[in-house]
C-alpha cells in the first residue's frame, strides 16, 4: 500500500535534507501506519490534554489560562476584565483549540461548587448547582484569585522551564512554580486514551500539615499522613461515610471509591409534625435533576412515606422533604432516599497523574506529596540561583561605582579629555565592560555624597544576601527549613480560620443497612391474594373477602386464597424445583380476573404450581421442608429460597422425569409421610438435613410408588387427619415410628383411602 512519508520510521528524513525528500512515497502496511498515528494521538491526549501534572495539578489549557491572564495583568489586585478578552488572548498566543474549551475550563476554575479553591474570580453568571450553563463570555468578567497568584509566584525568576508555543512566536511554561498545592486542593478529572484520572479536592490546611509532617519524617507511613489529612473536603460539603480502613487502602493504592452523603437536618413544626431539610448535596450532583428524581419516586409511589419535595434554595442549598405523617421514621426515610437517589454517591478516586510532566502513573497519597515537595525544592533552588545571578550582576556594577567614587576627579577628567574614556578606565582600574559602561551611563545627580553612601550600604546588604543564598544552596536542611516556612505561609493564608479554608465535608459512620425494612419503601395495606387453578392472580383490599362472591374465568376455579399485606413477599414453588418471589404490592388489583402468573415469572407451560404462600419480612429465618415425588427432601430457610429475578431460584435438583411435590413450613418436631402404596412412616424432623440447594435425602423408601402426602406436627398435639366430616387424632404413634428412609407400615384404621391427611 502506498503512503506518504513519516510512515516508516526506519526511512524517516529529518533535518536540512528533509525538504529535498518532500513528495517521496514509501511503502507501509495499513496496520503499521495506523499504529504509529494512533500511538502519537494517544500520547498527545495523555500528556498534553487530559491528565494533570502532579507538580501543579493543572492540565495544559488551565496552565495557559492562568499564565496568559497573569501576563495580561488580569490579577486579583486589579479590576475585572471581560472573559472574552482573556479567552481571545489565550487562544491567540498559547492554545489554538478554539474558544469554547478555553472558556469551559475557565468557567470550571471559577465555579465555587466545582472548585474547592477557585483559581479564577468570576463576576456574572458562571453557572449554578442546578446544572445551568454559564453566560456567554462576552457577558462575564474575570480575574485571577489569590490562590492563582500563589500558583504563579516566581514565574519570572527562572523557577521553571519554558517551551515554544504552538506557532513558535513566544514561550510558555511547562509547569507552574505552584507554591499552592493545587492537585490535592482542587482535585482533577480527565479522560484520556485508555486511562483516566479522578482526584478529589482536599483541605489546604490539612495538606500543609501532611507536607510538614513528611518534611519532619520522610519515612512516614500513609496512615500517619492521614492523621493530618483524613480525607477529601468537597466544595459542596456533605458527609463521608466510608470507613477508615477503606480510605487508608484507597490512599495507599491510589485507587478506590469514597461514599459521600448529603447533609440533612430535621425541623420541628406545629402539632408534632416535622420536615427534613437537605442543606448540602454530594459533589458533582446537579440539584435540579436530584429533585426531579425524588419527585418521580413520589409520583410512582416508590416512596409512599414521602408526600412532597420543595426547592427553597437561594445561595445556600435548602431542599425540603415532607413525610406522610408524624409517625414516619426520618432516619428510615432518608436511608431509603440514599439508596434510590443521588443523595448518596460514590466518588471513584483514581490518582493517575503525569510524573514530571511526562509519564502517566497512579500514585499513592505519599507519592503525590513527595512529588510536590521535590518540585518546590527544585523551584526554590532555581529561584535562589536566579537571584544569585542578579546579585552578582548588581555587585559587579556597584563595585564599579565604588571605584568611580574613590577616583571621581580622575574619572571626570578622563571622560572630558579622552577620546575613548571607556578603554582608558578599563585599563587603568581593571574594570569590566559592564562596569565601565555603567560608570559612563551615570547621571550627574548621582555624584553627590548621599548616593555614594547608599551604594556602599547596598553593596554590604547584597554581599550578605549572597553569602546567605550560597549557604542555602549548599545546605539541604536549610532548603527544607525554607520550604517549611513557605508552607506555613500558605497554611496561614488558606487555613481553617479563613472563610474559604474552613472544612466543609465531615466524617460519619453510616448505619448498617443490609436489609432496609420494606415499610420505608411500600405503604402497608391489608390485602387478600387470590390465585385460580389456571394461574390467574389478583389482590383485593382487606381480609374480609367471601370466597362465594369471587368469580373466575369460564372453565376456571379458585385454588389459593391467602391473607397478606402489601409489604409481604409471595413465594411460589413450582414442579421444576424453582422458587419464584413476587412483591405483593406488584400484584394486579381490582375486581377483574387478574393476570396470568406466567406473564410475571418465567414458568413454562409444562410446569405447575406446587405451593403458594405469603412470607413476611420478619419470617426470613423460618424453615421449610421441600420434597419431590420420589420421596427425597431437605430443610431450607426462607432467606435461601428468595429469588431476585423473574427466572426464579433453583433450590431443588431433580433427576430427569421427576417433579417436586410439596413445600411446607416446619411447625413441629415430627413428620408423618405416606406413599401411594399406603405405607405410613413417622420420624423426627431433626433427621432431615438443612441445605441451601440440592436433591436432599430419602424421606421414605418406595419399591413401587411415590409420595402421596406429608405432615409436620408436634407430639403433644398428636397426628390428626380428616375422616369424612370428622377430625381424628392418633396420640400413640409408636407403631409407625421409625427412622428416615424406611418403608413404613399400614396406617391406622380409618385413615382415608385417598392417602391424604
Amino acid at each position: 500500500m502506498k503512503q506518504d512519508s513519516f510512515s516508516d520510521t526506519s526511512k524517516r528524513v529529518d533535518g536540512p535534507d528533509a525538504s529535498n525528500k518532500i513528495g517521496t512515497v514509501y511503502e507501509s502496511s495499513l496496520e503499521q501506519a495506523l499504529g504509529e498515528r494512533y500511538l502519537g494521538y494517544a500520547l498527545s491526549t495523555i500528556t498534553a490534554r487530559s491528565l494533570p501534572d502532579v507538580r501543579d495539578g493543572l492540565k495544559p489549557v488551565q496552565r495557559r489560562i492562568l499564565y496568559a491572564m497573569k501576563e495580561a495583568g488580569n490579577t486579583w489586585d486589579k479590576s475585572y476584565k471581560k472573559s472574552a478578552s482573556a479567552v481571545g488572548y489565550v487562544m491567540m498566543k498559547y492554545h489554538p483549540h478554539g474558544n469554547d474549551p478555553i472558556y469551559e475550563a475557565m468557567v470550571r476554575m471559577a465555579q465555587e461548587f466545582s472548585t474547592r479553591y477557585p483559581l479564577v474570580d468570576g463576576q456574572g453568571n458562571f453557572g449554578s448547582l442546578d446544572g445551568d450553563n454559564a453566560a456567554a463570555m462576552r457577558y462575564t468578567e474575570a480575574r485571577l484569585t489569590r490562590a492563582a497568584g500563589a500558583m504563579l509566584e516566581g514565574i519570572d525568576e527562572d523557577a521553571v522551564d519554558f517551551q515554544e508555543t504552538y506557532n513558535g512566536e513566544t514561550r510558555e511554561p511547562k509547569v507552574l512554580p505552584a507554591s499552592f498545592p493545587n492537585l490535592l486542593a482542587n482535585g482533577a478529572t480527565g479522560i484520556a486514551v485508555g486511562m483516566a484520572t479522578n482526584v478529589p479536592p482536599h483541605n489546604v490546611a490539612e495538606i500543609c500539615d501532611a507536607l510538614l509532617h513528611l518534611i519532619r519524617q520522610p519515612k512516614a507511613s500513609i496512615e500517619s499522613l492521614m492523621s493530618c489529612l483524613p480525607g477529601p473536603d468537597f466544595p459542596t460539603g456533605g458527609v463521608i461515610v466510608e470507613d477508615s480502613a477503606s480510605l487508608l487502602k484507597t490512599y495507599e493504592t491510589g485507587r478506590g471509591s469514597i461514599r459521600l452523603r448529603a447533609r440533612f437536618e430535621i425541623e420541628q413544626l406545629k402539632s408534632g409534625l416535622y420536615q427534613i431539610v437537605i442543606t448540602e448535596i454530594p459533589y458533582q450532583v446537579q440539584k435540579g435533576r436530584l429533585i426531579e428524581k425524588m419527585a418521580d419516586l413520589i409520583v410512582e409511589k416508590k416512596i409512599p412515606l414521602l408526600t412532597d419535595v420543595r426547592d427553597e434554595s437561594t445561595t445556600d442549598v435548602r431542599i425540603v422533604l415532607t413525610p406522610r405523617n408524624r409517625t414516619v421514621d426520618a432516619e428510615m426515610l432518608m436511608e431509603a432516599l440514599f439508596r434510590l437517589t443521588d443523595l448518596e454517591t460514590r466518588f471513584n478516586l483514581n490518582m493517575n497523574v503525569l510524573d514530571q510532566g511526562r509519564f502517566p502513573r497512579v500514585m499513592s497519597l505519599k507519592e503525590v506529596l513527595e512529588a510536590f515537595l521535590h518540585h518546590r525544592k527544585e523551584v526554590l533552588c532555581r529561584k535562589t540561583t536566579h537571584r544569585l545571578v542578579q546579585i552578582e550582576h548588581r555587585l559587579e556594577v556597584l563595585e564599579g561605582f565604588r571605584i568611580a567614587y574613590l577616583n571621581l576627579d580622575e574619572v571626570i577628567r578622563l571622560i572630558r579629555e579622552e577620546q575613548n574614556p571607556k578603554a582608558k578606565m578599563m585599563a587603568r582600574w581593571k574594570l569590566s565592560d559592564l562596569q565601565a559602561e555603567a560608570i559612563l551611563n551615570m547621571r550627574l545627580r548621582a555624584l553627590h555624597k548621599l548616593e555614594e553612601i547608599q551604594i556602599l550600604e547596598e553593596l554590604k546588604k547584597l554581599t550578605e544576601e549572597k553569602e546567605t543564598l550560597h549557604h542555602l544552596l549548599q545546605n539541604e536542611s536549610r532548603q527544607w527549613a525554607k520550604l517549611t516556612e513557605e508552607i506555613r505561609k500558605i497554611r496561614q493564608a488558606f487555613g481553617k480560620e479563613t472563610p474559604l479554608g474552613k472544612r466543609r465535608t465531615d466524617f460519619a459512620i453510616a448505619p448498617e443497612r443490609e436489609v432496609i425494612p420494606l415499610e420505608a419503601m411500600i405503604e402497608r395495606e391489608p390485602v387478600t391474594i387470590i390465585c385460580s387453578k389456571k394461574g390467574w392472580i389478583r389482590t383485593l383490599k382487606g381480609h374480609t373477602i367471601d370466597s362465594m362472591d369471587l368469580k373466575y374465568k369460564e372453565g376456571d376455579e379458585g385454588r389459593f386464597m391467602l391473607p397478606g399485606e402489601t409489604t409481604d413477599k409471595l413465594m411460589l414453588f413450582a414442579t421444576n424445583g424453582r422458587m419464584y418471589t413476587l412483591g405483593v404490592d406488584k400484584l394486579p388489583g381490582g375486581r377483574g380476573h387478574g393476570e396470568p402468573l406466567r406473564l410475571m415469572i418465567d414458568l413454562t407451560n409444562e410446569d405447575e404450581i406446587v405451593s403458594l404462600f405469603v412470607l413476611k419480612a420478619e419470617e426470613t429465618d423460618a424453615r421449610f421442608l421441600v420434597a419431590s415425588q420420589d420421596g427425597y427432601g431437605f430443610l431450607i430457610k426462607a432467606r435461601d429460597m428468595m429469588a431476585q429475578t423473574r427466572g426464579g431460584k433453583q433450590i431443588m435438583n431433580l433427576p430427569e422425569g421427576q417433579k417436586t411435590f410439596a413445600c411446607v413450613p416446619v411447625t413441629g418436631d415430627w413428620i408423618a409421610i405416606v406413599g401411594n402404596n399406603r405405607k405410613l412412616l413417622i420420624f423426627e424432623v431433626s433427621e432431615i438435613p438443612e441445605l441451601t440447594r440440592g436433591r436432599g435425602v430419602i424421606l421414605q423408601r418406595y419399591k413401587e410408588g411415590a409420595l402421596a402426602d406429608l405432615k409436620i406436627f408436634n407430639a403433644e398435639d398428636g397426628l390428626t387427619w380428616q375422616s369424612g366430616e370428622r377430625i381424628r387424632c392418633e396420640r400413640d404413634f409408636r407403631l409407625w415410628q421409625g427412622k428416615r428412609a424406611q418403608t413404613g407400615k399400614m396406617p391406622p384404621v380409618g385413615f382415608p383411602r385417598t392417602n391424604r391427611f
